[in-house]
């Protein structure tokens, strides 16, 4: 973890000092989650949190690079009764390319998950599952959003898994869309 925080950080200094326009801010939403797969059947959405920080390194007008550092609550729940739940947390990375046009944006690249908690609930009852749940999850975000000048921004993003998360032999990756608001400070 504190690898990819230095190289991210890394990433950002070497990116701002090429004359590039760096910004920093904070976001915070709520997610609509479920899992997909063959091994996800008889599953619903689910409402979680994200927020984070992140880094916007422009270059130019149009386009920047934008690393961040995302706690997101991601599971699902069961059709049939809403009281049994999956419930997984992630520090998720993303690093994307942004396309800006007055205002506008729009945003794709790849993430990584780090998984922090797995937990199975049935009402008050709970029970860890970290231990059938692979620790990295390779994925993908793809977004679109408006940022004032000012700092105030709001966005509207897909968040999709790419890699089986669960240790067993069905296959679940983790599906998402999250809608934020965040603040940016400094830059343009």
């Amino acid at each position: 973890m504190k690898k990819v925080i230095l190289s991210l950080s890394l990433l950002v200094g070497i990116s701002a000092s090429a004359s590039a326009q760096a910004s920093f801010g904070v976001k915070a939403g709520a997610s609509l989650t479920t899992l997909t797969g063959s091994g996800s059947e008889n599953v619903a959405n689910k409402i979680g949190f994200n927020g984070g920080l992140l880094a916007n390194v422009r270059f130019g007008d149009a386009l920047a690079i934008q690393p961040e550092v995302l706690f997101s609550m991601k599971g699902s729940q069961f059709k049939d009764d809403s009281k049994y739940k999956t419930n997984l947390s992630y520090i998720d990375i993303p690093v994307l390319l942004q396309y800006n046009a007055d205002g506008l944006f729009f945003e794709a690249g790849p993430q990584l998950g780090i998984l922090a908690s797995a937990k199975f609930t049935n009402g008050d009852e709970s029970e860890d599952i970290k231990k059938g749940i692979e620790t990295i999850d390779f994925g993908y975000a793809v977004g679109l959003g408006y940022k004032l000048e000012s700092g105030p921004m709001f966005g509207l993003r897909y968040n999709g898994g790419i890699t089986n998360i669960n240790k067993e032999t069905d296959k679940v990756r983790n599906s998402a869309f999250q809608l934020y608001a965040g603040f940016m400070f400094g830059g343009k």
